[in-house]
């Protein structure tokens, strides 16, 4: 179904049972409390005067796990990670608490796209941290929008690499809106 521009009414005209599915009863289906399916959805458009529901997502991981690899990788436990259905944008937010084994040495966080889309993490979109005292944990946290996304089912998932020497994260969450 999709919504129709209303008719224009002439005095002393009949309106027909046809004209009042048209014009109210699919126009009333077409609005974002007749599009909701469930709570906390948030209406995007898809286009002109059409309407989808998106669900905003969160995922989290608190498990302490280290690296050493100097290239985005995943950890022992892979995210965390949320699987959502995306226009071609959405606006992520993600966090973790990490630290390394040596003060001057880069640790940092990123995050991947798959599925529909396909990008990899990168240093454009990084969490990071250096020149903090060794083995003392520090909380960082970013929001980023990635436009351009292949609209479809997309997979976001958190990765991880240090500059040198061991890296460990814990506490790590990923939220998602999916526009």
């Amino acid at each position: 179904m999709a919504w129709s521009a209303p008719m224009t009414a002439v005095a002393n005209s009949t309106f027909t049972a046809a004209q009042f599915n048209t014009y109210v009863r699919d126009n009333l289906n077409e609005t974002a409390p007749a599009k909701a399916t469930a709570a906390s959805q948030i209406p995007v458009s898809t286009g002109p005067n059409a309407i989808t529901m998106r669900s905003p997502s969160t995922a989290r991981v608190d498990t302490a796990q280290t690296t050493t690899s100097t290239t985005y990788a995943d950890l022992a436990t892979i995210g965390p990670r949320i699987t959502v259905e995306t226009g071609p944008i959405a606006v992520i937010a993600f966090a973790a608490d990490m630290t390394n084994t040596a003060e001057t040495s880069l640790t940092k966080v990123s995050v991947a796209v798959s599925g529909a889309s396909s990008l990899a993490a990168s240093d454009q979109w990084m969490l990071s941290t250096d020149g903090h005292a060794a083995n003392n944990f520090n909380r960082h946290a970013m929001v980023h929008t990635f436009v351009g996304l292949t609209p479809g089912s997309n997979t976001f998932t958190m990765k991880y690499a240090v500059g040198s020497n061991s890296g460990t994260f814990r506490n790590r969450e990923i939220n998602i809106i999916p526009l």
